[in-house]
């Protein structure tokens, strides 16, 4: 056993957090564990993927919210780039529909930050030999709030709709029609149950759609 009381062979932990006092507190946290090591530390989602070619973690601990990619994003690009690194969600916003776009993503599992950091440990842990490991609750409201109603289209249409662009401007954004983007728009605001854009945009980051 190495001088410092830690296990010959450590599980290496990648951990992206864009808040920098987050961020040093769960590496101090994680790292007073005997068999866990972080190996990396990044603040921007578009910094993991290179990160983990780099330094070869065992599990990357990922935010959602990210500076430059999401996480959900960069779990997805890790599947293809390197599919030894397991992947737990960790966000504050637990939301059913970021759970089933984690799933789809490959990753591994699924925690809120307000748990207990040996919760955190072990489900790092778990992930490692296998198991998926999913917070309760957030499972059951996954359940019951069923799969998202909007179209990949949709989706990018009430995105690049965010900043208040007009029809014109998000039409040229993603190459498409000023009546294709209203038909988009307008489908949106259907299945969302709101009454303009804003609202449906609003309600699909509640729900956790886009």
């Amino acid at each position: 056993m190495p001088r410092d009381g830690r296990p010959a062979t450590c599980i290496r932990v990648l951990l992206a957090e864009d808040q920098g006092m987050m961020r040093g507190a769960l590496a101090l946290l994680l790292g007073m564990e005997d068999d866990i090591e972080v190996v990396a530390q990044v603040s921007r989602g578009d910094a993991i993927v290179e990160a983990a070619l780099l330094h070869r973690p065992d599990v990357a601990l990922l935010d959602i919210e990210l500076p430059g990619a999401s996480g959900l994003d960069a779990a997805a690009e890790l599947r293809e780039q390197a599919p030894d690194c397991r992947v737990l969600i960790l966000t504050t916003f637990g939301r059913p529909g970021y759970l089933r776009r984690a799933m789809e993503a490959g990753a591994a599992g699924f925690l809120v930050k307000d748990g207990p950091v040996e919760e955190l440990a072990e489900a790092v842990r778990r992930v490692l030999t296998g198991e998926t490991v999913v917070d309760p609750a957030l499972a059951a409201a996954a359940l019951s709030a069923g799969p998202n109603p909007l179209t990949a289209r949709e989706c990018d249409v009430l995105k690049a709709s965010v900043d208040g662009a007009t029809v014109a401007d998000i039409a040229g954004r993603l190459h498409l029609s000023e009546s294709t983007v209203r038909n988009y728009l307008s489908s949106a605001i259907g299945k969302t149950g709101t009454r303009n854009r804003a609202e449906a945009v609003r309600e699909a980051r509640q729900q956790g759609w886009l």
